[in-house]
């Protein structure tokens, strides 16, 4: 006697996917990531950011450099139309002091702030670094609440970019390096 067959209706079996021949998937590996998975993860990032660190760093330099370059160009700049039209510089003032008569010609404001690598800027008339006496310069010193940090990095970026030698020379051209290694910008030697 043969046994009738019985229909099996799909509507009640759950839906499985059709896999390719040899694909297997397991519950184990549909559950997370593995620890070797996570390392090479945080591998990979850390290898990123020991490249964009020194990168940040050099283009956070690079951008006080400008404005400590151009702070120096339109102050100097500045002094030397006060020269001309009196025909004598400014008194000397000391870090962090506005200079007299400097009126419409300073931007208040940019002298008196905190550099961008510290310190203050400071008016220079007729002043001795290293047995040489500069008639004007602008230099950057430490003032009250504005301790100067000296970076030999930045100091050499300064060089490059108002003297442009290819070489260092901290003694000639108009970027100097003066008493207290304070940076100092050269209008009249």
């Amino acid at each position: 006697m043969t046994r009738p067959v019985k229909s099996v209706s799909r509507q009640n079996q759950p839906h499985r996917p059709i896999l390719p021949v040899g694909f297997h998937c397991s519950r184990r590996s549909r559950a997370g990531f593995s620890l070797v998975e996570i390392m090479v993860v945080v591998l990979i990032i850390s290898v990123l950011a020991m490249l964009a660190v020194p990168a940040f760093s050099r283009i956070q330099r690079k951008a006080k450099t400008s404005v400590i370059v151009n702070d120096f160009r339109v102050f100097g700049g500045a002094f030397e139309t006060y020269s001309q039209e009196m025909g004598k510089w400014p008194a000397e003032a000391a870090a962090g002091v506005y200079p007299a008569g400097m009126d419409q010609r300073l931007n208040p404001i940019k002298w008196l702030r905190v550099t961008p690598m510290g310190g203050k800027y400071d008016w220079e008339y007729k002043q001795l670094h290293f047995g040489i006496t500069y008639a004007a310069a602008i230099a950057i010193s430490s003032a009250t609440g504005a301790p100067l940090t000296l970076d030999i990095v930045q100091l050499t970026d300064l060089e490059h970019a108002i003297d442009g030698a290819s070489q260092l020379n901290w003694l000639g051209g108009n970027f100097h390096i003066g008493s207290g290694l304070n940076p100092l910008f050269i209008i009249q030697p």
